[in-house]
This record gives structure tokens, C-alpha cells and sequence, in this order.
């Protein structure tokens, strides 16, 4: 009975031991996206504001015609957004090797999944914003020169502003109309996303908090 007691026991402390290597592990990724959150929030507001620029530059030809150089730059650099790129390798690990039945407070891991349910919404947001993007591009085809567009190109990938007059390859209006509407399209999208990101940014915060204090994490 002694050795039964023995084994169980030591059973128990290796389960526990995993349970903590487990969340010490999530909150390291909670940390890694609570940053991760806040940059693409920024990006999210800095490429609203080239893609407004952009749509007001668009109105009409005249207005292209002065504004080339302003239209190249804000049209490269704002539709520029990748999609969220979350840590949530532990949570992977938890869900397909059956670690959640390691987590012995069943309101510990209700919090972990209702964190991890926020990402479906905004995976489905992003998937409109591309089909969007794809559209802006196509449309961008009529009206920039891709010349132009290679030399923006720096050599590390970054994109520069040119100097100087630059053409449009067309200043048809209804094409110019189009590349705006796109613009606003893709806005919208992106401030869509804002207050979702936002929710899963305090939602991270929350979840990291509750969990140092349940297991006295620092």
C-alpha cells in the first residue's frame, strides 16, 4: 500500500509539475502578444491615415495630377498590413495533446479558451480585409507605373518617397474613383478590426493577471 501511496504521489507532483511549466509557458506567449497587439494596432492606425490621405488625393484628376509623388507613397505604404502573427503555441500544445485535463481549475481553463475564441472573428475580418487588398491592387494596376513602384523599393524592402513630379499611367476618373473607393473599403475593414484588437489586447492582460496570481508567478 506504502508503494501505491509512493507512486501515486509522485504521479500527482509530475502532473502538477506540467500543469505549471504549461502556463509559465502561456503566459510567456500571453506577454509576447500583448505586445504583438499594441504594434498592430499602430499599424493599423498609421496605414488608416495613408489610405485616408490616399482617397482624398483620388478625387479628382487635378488634384492626382499635383499630388503624383504623395499618391505612389501612401498607396505602397498603406496597404501594407500583414495579418496578426500570435503566439499560441503553448495553447496548440494544450489543445491537441489533451493538456487541458492537466489544468485543475476548470475556471482557469474556461479563461484560457474564452481568450483564445476572440481569434476566429478576426481571422474571418482579415480574410475580407484581404479579398479587399487584392481588389485595391488590381485596380492599382491601371493607374500606377510599376517603374515607379520598383524604385521605391529599397534594398532592405522598405519603401521610400520619391522627390519630383510622378505620373500616373491614367487620371480617367472613374478609375481614380475606383482606387479611392478601394482605399475606403480597406479603412473600414481596418477600423473594424481596432476595437476587436483592442478587446483582445485587455483580454491578454486580464488572462496574464489572473493567471500569476493563481499559480505566484512573477
Amino acid at each position: 500500500f506504502c508503494g501505491f501511496l509512493a507512486e501515486y504521489q509522485l504521479e500527482h507532483k509530475i502532473e502538477r509539475d506540467r500543469e505549471l511549466q504549461y502556463i509559465s509557458s502561456l503566459t510567456s506567449d500571453l506577454k509576447d502578444d500583448t505586445l504583438i497587439i499594441t504594434n498592430h494596432i499602430e499599424d493599423i492606425e498609421n496605414g488608416a491615415l495613408l489610405f485616408d490621405t490616399l482617397s482624398t488625393l483620388l478625387i479628382s484628376p487635378d488634384t492626382a495630377k499635383k499630388y503624383g509623388a504623395t499618391i505612389y507613397y501612401t498607396s505602397r505604404m498603406g496597404i501594407r498590413q500583414s495579418p496578426l502573427a500570435n503566439n499560441s503555441r503553448t495553447f496548440d500544445q494544450l489543445k491537441n495533446s489533451g493538456g487541458f485535463r492537466l489544468i485543475r481549475k476548470q475556471e482557469t481553463a474556461d479563461r484560457i479558451m474564452k481568450y483564445y475564441s476572440l481569434f476566429p472573428e478576426l481571422r474571418m475580418m482579415e480574410s475580407i480585409y484581404n479579398t479587399e487588398n487584392a481588389a485595391f491592387k488590381e485596380a492599382a494596376s491601371h493607374i500606377m507605373d510599376h517603374s515607379i513602384y520598383q524604385r521605391q523599393i529599397n534594398t532592405d524592402g522598405s519603401v521610400k518617397r520619391l522627390q519630383g513630379d510622378l505620373e500616373l499611367l491614367s487620371y480617367d476618373p472613374a478609375l481614380l474613383r475606383q482606387l479611392g473607393f478601394y482605399a475606403v473599403e480597406m479603412n473600414g475593414s481596418r477600423m473594424g478590426m481596432k476595437p476587436l484588437l483592442q478587446k483582445m489586447k485587455l483580454a491578454a492582460v486580464e488572462l496574464l493577471k489572473y493567471l500569476q496570481s493563481k499559480y505566484h508567478l512573477n
